[in-house]
């Protein structure tokens, strides 16, 4: 089964992690695309990605080439308004992974049975990224999105909802 990343891109652009380097408006969406595909973000070529925009498209865009890639832009609503209602209209819930730093989407999506995935994590599924071991003294730290995903289970075992 092949999984449906849907991407925050404002929260991807800005994350910290994401590299930043100067081109122009077509340039950075072509980069943006390219980068998520050199580095295998969403694992396997199977899986689709779908990267949602704040406002309107340019007057200069282009269609995406990839075909494994949407484009979407959320015209009136905000960016966050258009994946809520991507994932509520979606009948495939289980195969879709939001990925966001924004904890109302996140806690939404987790309770409509999606998946989540903070920008953090997402970007450190590149597939030149180094893996090192941990030292005992080093301490250990989770992201955001393994933090919900804890208290979730946590929350369905002693709460029993």
């Amino acid at each position: 089964m092949s999984l449906l990343y849907i991407v925050d891109v404002y929260n991807l652009i800005n994350h910290p992690l994401f590299p930043r380097r100067r081109h122009s408006r077509e340039d950075s969406r072509q980069a943006l695309l390219n980068y998520i595909l050199a580095n295998r973000l969403t694992g396997s070529r199977k899986n689709k990605v779908c990267l949602v925009f704040d406002g309107y498209p340019p007057g200069d865009w282009g269609r995406c080439i990839e075909e494994d890639i949407a484009i979407v832009f959320s015209r009136k609503v905000s960016a966050d308004e258009k994946i809520k209602r991507m994932v509520e209209e979606s009948s495939g819930r289980k195969s879709i992974v939001v990925v966001s730093d924004d904890k109302e989407i996140m806690f939404l999506v987790s309770s409509l049975g999606a998946s989540c995935m903070g920008i953090e994590e997402f970007l450190a599924k590149r597939k030149d990224r180094k893996v090192s071991r941990r030292s005992d003294s080093t301490p250990f730290e989770l992201t955001y999105s393994q933090m919900h995903r804890i208290n979730e289970e946590l929350r369905k075992v002693w709460l029993k909802e």
